[in-house]
């Protein structure tokens, strides 16, 4: 199937062909019969890729610290690899869709195969979509003006903010599509209304809903029209819905605001607010968040969860009932916002139309009807098996996840090392078809199943979300592959027995989980001159991860497990490599306590005790600074330190024969954790990683957990596999 990307490194459009994404669990499948480009949000993400780089950072400062912080920390090349990775990453473009559901996915009861549907899917030929996100258009209204409902949506959260009541005069600076639904819904609502803008259509259009205008490019001015549209007592609400890095719309609502009065900012402008124009007549500023009620709350868009009505009335979800019911009644007309209509094989020459004429408004993308629904799999090469010649020893590859570790650090490796690319997986398939044809593939799919049922692929490497690991790994390993999958192993003790029966069922798969740190130059390095120790070791290992908002899914210990499950095991694997002696006991405290902390378990020390008597300590802290080194080890033995600094620099103290090294770059040990993996399927020798150290980790980092949820008064004693 096709979707439309942009580049955000040259700001090029692409209809791009993909396989079409698979249907989850709690998300429906669309085919689309009309999508909306949105004239504002999206002209605005074509000009920022096709800016210069300089233009882009000047444009981004929050986002030129975070590099200059990386640039002082890993180096100039790791960071400008990164900033070039982020800009190659292609975006898909929209989020005004309508269409006909062919797929409902495990757990949907609200819709059916056949039903007409609206939702914020991208522009492509078949979208997948959380239930949330989707209404049901009701009879009398069409596809394309179904097209217009998050937009609409975007529109009446603004009004609902602003909470006009009837009769109220009510400002809209700004008329552009998002203005000009707004100021229909005001209409709708019984509101006297006022719109300002530069362009002639544009006011003439507001004129036709029954608005007053006010004709900025002719030199008039809003507040005096304001105040003589409002009978000189300043008006009730005020709506922005302009896009401009001016703040002089903020200023010009509050000038004509009543006192007491509200503005509402739907759109994007400065925000130099003068102190003045608030104080003196206590006006109330609000910034209106998309959709309204459950945008960008995983519980609701990702889990399906819904907000009680009692207590939460309008949710994005609702507004999209709300708006198709105004469409169904004939209260809000669309029709006249449709500047063109444009087959979606011509989706690039659309966006060209609409960076070169700042007048159009509505450009809906018309899809062809009655397609077959595309496939999950699309073949983008020959077979490995058909260009190489392929021993059955020879590891050819089924990836599942196609994120941006997966790109950026995974398949190169696989790339180097020379492995049988075969078949990539990701959800969607966007991510999957660029990486697959970037490094030579022979098939992209959304998928899994894929790959396991693929006689061709022995070997299966896994980098998903952590809540998937488990259940892929046991999939993988009695189709009979082998099997790499990235940290964790698994989120719980249930996974791990799972998985510890799964291996035993076929005891001739290898296993790896994709501990890095111990194949470091410099980690390797350190573990030889620890060789002729004679002593037990301390060790102190210094985390400042840097931080995590609690919404991200990484947090989310159903579906990421938490940072010290998700992250904190490669440190205990890195400890555990060092001593090279089992681990015996696990203990962890949490800051906080006594005292308020929120996020208590990304600050967390963890201390390790070995059958040989050694120790190790991890500070887990999320609440440093990004200026400081992520990672640092620092090992005491026999009168001597050594210090590794964030996998660049080793230095000795005191260490008979070595004083320090350095590496030109950060090397965090990825691409000889791949050779060691692969050669070892090659050769048959040893798995890289013994499945006795692999349980004492995970189950170390579960420990880890617990002990530090029961305040410390309890440890974890690691048990024999």
């Amino acid at each position: 199937m096709k979707q439309v990307i942009n580049h955000l490194r040259s700001g090029e459009i692409e209809l791009i062909d993909i396989p079409r994404p698979y249907c989850k669990a709690g998300h429906v499948l669309i085919r689309t019969e009309n999508s909306l480009i949105s004239s504002g949000t999206e002209r605005m993400v074509v000009e920022f890729g096709r800016a210069n780089i300089l233009s882009k950072a000047q444009s981004r400062p929050d986002k030129v610290l975070q590099v200059l912080s990386k640039l002082q920390t890993d180096g100039v090349v790791p960071t400008m690899e990164a900033v070039f990775s982020r800009l190659d990453e292609p975006l898909p473009l929209g989020y005004c869709s309508a269409g006909l559901v062919i797929e409902v996915g495990e757990g949907v009861r609200e819709f059916s195969v056949g039903d007409r549907v609206v939702s914020n899917g991208h522009h492509a030929e078949v979208v997948c979509v959380p239930v949330n996100l989707c209404a049901r258009i009701p009879d009398g209204v069409s596809y394309q003006e179904g097209a217009f409902t998050v937009l609409s949506s975007i529109a009446l959260q603004g009004v609902r903010l602003a909470e006009p009541a009837l009769g109220e005069r009510v400002a809209v600076l700004g008329l552009g599509l998002v203005g000009l639904l707004t100021v229909q819904i005001l209409k709708a609502n019984g509101c006297q209304v006022l719109g300002a803008d530069f362009e002639e259509n544009k006011l003439s259009l507001a004129e036709k809903f029954g608005a007053k205008t006010v004709n900025l490019a002719a030199g008039e001015d809003p507040i005096k029209a304001g105040m003589i549209f409002s009978d000189n007592q300043g008006i009730d609400r005020v709506i922005i819905t302009a896009a401009t890095d001016s703040s002089d719309p903020v200023h010009q609502a509050a000038q004509m605001s009543r006192k007491r009065g509200k503005i509402v900012l739907v759109g994007v402008t400065g925000l130099d607010l003068k102190r003045a124009d608030f104080y003196e007549k206590e006006l109330t500023f609000q910034v209106s968040c998309s959709y309204g009620p459950g945008r960008y709350d995983p519980a609701y868009e990702e889990k399906g969860g819904d907000y009680p009505i009692g207590f939460v009335r309008w949710t994005e979800g609702r507004n999209f009932q709300a708006v198709l019911e105004l469409m169904r009644d004939k209260k809000l007309d669309v029709a006249p916002l449709i500047s063109k209509v444009c087959p979606f094989e011509n989706a690039p020459g659309a966006y060209e139309v609409l960076l070169n004429d700042p007048s159009q408004l509505g450009i809906v993308l018309a899809y062809q009807s009655n397609q077959e629904t595309p496939p999950t799999v699309q073949i983008l090469d020959r077979s490995p098996t058909d260009k190489l010649q392929v021993s059955p020893e020879t590891p050819v590859i089924g990836m599942i996840g196609a994120g941006m570790f997966a790109s950026r650090v995974l398949i190169p490796a696989l790339k180097k090392q020379g492995a049988a690319l075969h078949t990539l997986v990701s959800a969607g398939g966007l991510s999957a078809a660029v990486s697959g044809r970037k490094f030579g593939f022979a098939q992209a799919s959304t998928d899994d199943e894929e790959v396991f049922n693929q006689a061709e692929i022995n070997t299966v490497f896994i980098a998903t979300r952590h809540d998937l690991h488990a259940d892929l790994v046991v999939k993988g390993l009695r189709s009979g592959k082998h099997v790499f999958v990235e940290k964790p192993l698994a989120l719980d003790h249930d996974q791990l027995a799972a998985i510890k029966t799964a291996r035993e069922e076929f005891p001739a798969t290898r296993l790896m989980v994709g501990y890095n740190r111990r194949f470091s130059p410099l980690v390797v390095k350190l573990k030889k001159l620890l060789d002729a120790r004679t002593q037990p070791l301390s060790m102190i290992y210094t985390v400042n991860p840097g931080f995590i908002p609690a919404d991200h899914w990484t947090r989310d210990p159903e579906i990421g497990g938490g940072r010290i499950i998700g992250e904190a095991c490669h440190m205990i694997d890195l400890i555990r490599y060092l001593v090279g002696s089992p681990i015996l006991e696990v203990n962890a405290r949490m800051l906080g306590g006594a005292a308020p902390v929120s996020q208590r378990e990304d600050k967390m020390t963890l201390t390790l005790s070995f059958t040989d008597g050694s120790l190790g300590t991890i500070h887990y802290f999320a609440n440093g600074s990004k200026r400081f080194p992520k990672e640092r080890v620092e090992v005491f033995s026999e009168g001597r330190i050594l210090q590794l600094d964030n996998f660049r620099a080793l230095r000795g103290f005191e260490w008979p024969g070595f004083s320090s090294r350095r590496l030109w770059r950060q090397d965090k040990g990825h691409q000889n954790e791949i050779k060691a993996f692969l050669d070892g399927i090659q050769s048959g020798g040893p798995d890289p990683i013994s499945w006795d150290e692999l349980v004492e980790v995970s189950r170390a980092s579960f420990l880890a957990v617990e002990s530090a949820r029961d305040s410390g008064s309890s440890s974890g004693t690691i048990k024999k596999t």
